[in-house]
């Protein structure tokens, strides 16, 4: 199975960026679109980026324009790069791989990392 690892997150001010990456163990990594959630305090954890094995993506409404998943498989790893950052922002960010589009980039399991905090304040 994959193991998960998010880094990256930390504070910053609205309009900056900060570039998240999810590294990943196991082979298995490539066979499986991956995504990003985030959950911010007494909230449902939402979904934010998914990208598929062969690199198709999509985002959620709210951070369409600013935010940007990519993934590298050489080096099992998947980033969030995230522009112009809104104190809404702010929220504990996850990773995990994903059902495909086609199942809404619902996460394939309930396995959570300690994900990465992203506080944006001024």
């Amino acid at each position: 199975q994959v193991q998960l690892v998010e880094s990256g997150g930390g504070l910053v001010q609205p309009g900056g960026s900060l570039r998240l990456s999810c590294a990943a163990s196991g082979r298995i990594f490539n066979i499986y679109a991956m995504a990003w959630y985030r959950q911010a305090p007494g909230k449902q954890r939402e979904f934010i980026a998914g990208i598929t094995t062969g690199g198709s993506t999509a985002y959620a409404d709210s951070v369409k324009g600013r935010f940007t998943i990519s993934r590298d498989n050489a080096k099992n790893t998947v980033y969030l790069q995230m522009n112009s950052l809104k104190p809404e922002d702010t929220a504990v960010y996850y990773c995990n791989t994903a059902r495909p589009p086609s199942a809404g980039w619902g996460p394939r399991n309930d396995y959570w990392g300690q994900g990465t905090q992203v506080t944006v304040s001024s």
